[in-house]
């Protein structure tokens, strides 16, 4: 067995990091571009009450598709799936930047959203493959710094592009980079998989998609569409309750479940579910409403409201890679409380200071929420990854990334439904007055989410390194160890 431990991008897996890396940049970027060219492109297509949705059914698509690429890379092999993944971003890409109205433009985000359900958690997969528990806090720091990167370089093209061109070379820049992505990919990163006949649970899946899309749509539209004590809110909640009923029948029946439920009796495995609910949550309700309330409050450029909610993203891989430190020396559990009081403090400061609007408090708090972010998304994702082997690290990995997506899929529709009321009852869009108001609701929510997760931290099993690693383990690169064929070792 190799005894080169070295995370970077000199040892032997140095070439298979840089491939994830820009693969997750495809991602981070459009992610951080978008926010920043929301007021041109409503200007140009109209809809600013569908706005909301730009970013729903983007991370809706995103969600709802993880738990069938992780199951399938589980048994087909990561390589295939991040392929896949990659391909729909690259169409989804191309159609966005060639909408025609608000309604087309949705559409598009979600083949966008399709295939970014594949490449950001088989990305993290892989590097918990290649990785030690040890190792996978800094490997974890390079590929949050991408989302750093992108939060400075995201905002930057999307000001430059909605000021100076067109906010429709925001899609169309993903075009070179899905390319690149797949170049690397196929030079750098190869696997072999054992070869076993498995059945994909598609009715899980389908079940799963339709009442989650259910219940995104009520939540978003309620109060606007139609009334919260309607006959569509009402139903709309009540068929999306019966199938996840109906869901959780199928799982337990299902050879081969989407999500298996055995995984679910595990305190640890839950608990850091419900704490990623949490950090999606915080996470799309700051970086989809910060801009916007800089640019509506106090004029602010859209590069600079861009920038503002960037410095969120420059916390996060700051103290995600100093994170393996801590876990490594007090554990998992602290580490994550310790984060989730960052986070707090983080969200409470931008919620009060935002009462007088300036850029420079604004993008303070949300480098704090980054800090604390930080600190609590990497050691509970390495700690649900290292409690499971091989052959399920997909699943949890797929499963935690599912968890963070659907809270962001309902944190933006929960915080758009309480914006839009609060603006709505206080002059309607055209007042700045009730944008700055609306986005203001959205940041006291956020208050309120951190403080839930940090209770739901509470809830963490006491776990350390040393109690988990033998069960994971790491293999060779792009090995599965089930297959008698694969030989011990790392390359």
């Amino acid at each position: 067995m190799s005894t080169n431990t070295t995370v970077g991008f000199r040892s032997e897996r140095g070439p298979i990091l840089i491939a994830l890396m820009l693969s997750t940049s495809l991602i981070a970027l459009d992610s951080t571009i978008l926010a920043t060219a929301v007021p041109t492109i409503v200007d140009d297509l109209g809809g600013l009450a569908q706005f909301p949705w730009l970013f729903s059914v983007y991370l809706l698509a995103q969600a709802v598709s993880v738990p069938v690429y992780s199951k399938l890379a589980d048994t087909i092999g990561r390589k295939p799936i991040m392929f896949v993944g990659i391909g729909l971003f690259l169409l989804g890409s191309i159609l966005a930047g060639l909408a025609w109205s608000m309604g087309s433009l949705i559409a598009m985000r979600a083949v966008q959203g399709l295939g970014a359900g594949a490449v950001i958690p088989v990305s993290i997969t892989i590097a918990g493959d290649i990785y030690t528990v040890a190792e996978r806090a800094k490997a974890q720091g390079y590929l949050a710094s991408v989302w750093a990167i992108s939060a400075v370089v995201g905002p930057t093209l999307g000001g430059l592009f909605a000021q100076f061109t067109s906010w429709r070379w925001i899609f169309f820049v993903n075009v070179p980079l899905c390319f690149l992505a797949v170049y690397l990919l196929l030079h750098a990163y190869s696997e072999s998989v054992a070869r076993v006949r498995h059945r994909v649970d598609y009715a899980g899946a389908t079940v799963l998609t339709v009442a989650l899309t259910l219940l995104v749509l009520v939540v978003l539209e309620g109060g606007q569409a139609w009334a919260w004590d309607s006959w569509q809110s009402i139903g709309g909640f009540a068929v999306g309750a019966v199938l996840l009923v109906v869901f959780v029948a199928i799982e337990r029946r299902a050879a081969e479940p989407v999500l298996p439920l055995r995984l679910m009796s595990q305190r640890l495995i839950v608990s850091t579910l419900v704490i990623a609910l949490g950090v999606g949550a915080v996470l799309i309700g700051l970086t989809s409403y910060v801009p916007t309330f800089l640019e509506r409050s106090i004029s602010a450029p859209p590069l600079v409201a861009g920038l503002a909610v960037a410095a969120l993203s420059v916390g996060w891989p700051i103290s995600s890679s100093l994170s393996g430190r801590l876990y490594l020396r007090i554990g998992f559990r602290p580490t994550a409380l310790i984060g989730l009081g960052v986070t707090t403090v983080g969200a409470v400061s931008l919620w009060v200071t935002s009462a007088v609007p300036a850029v420079a408090s604004v993008a303070g708090s949300c480098f704090v929420v980054g800090l604390g972010l930080g600190l609590v998304a990497t050691p509970t994702l390495i700690a649900a990854q290292a409690s499971v082997a091989w052959n399920e690290r997909g699943v949890v990995t797929g499963t935690n990334s599912f968890s963070r997506s659907i809270g962001s899929a309902v944190g933006v529709a929960i915080f758009g439904a309480v914006a839009n009321g609060i603006i709505d009852r206080n002059g309607g869009p055209s007042s700045l007055t009730a944008i700055e108001l609306g986005s203001r609701s959205v940041f006291l929510s956020v208050v309120v989410v951190s403080v839930l997760a940090l209770a739901a931290g509470l809830l963490m099993p006491g776990v350390r390194v040393e109690d988990l690693e033998p069960v994971g383990g790491v293999g060779p690169v792009g090995t599965d160890p089930t297959n008698p064929k694969h030989e011990e070792g790392r390359t």
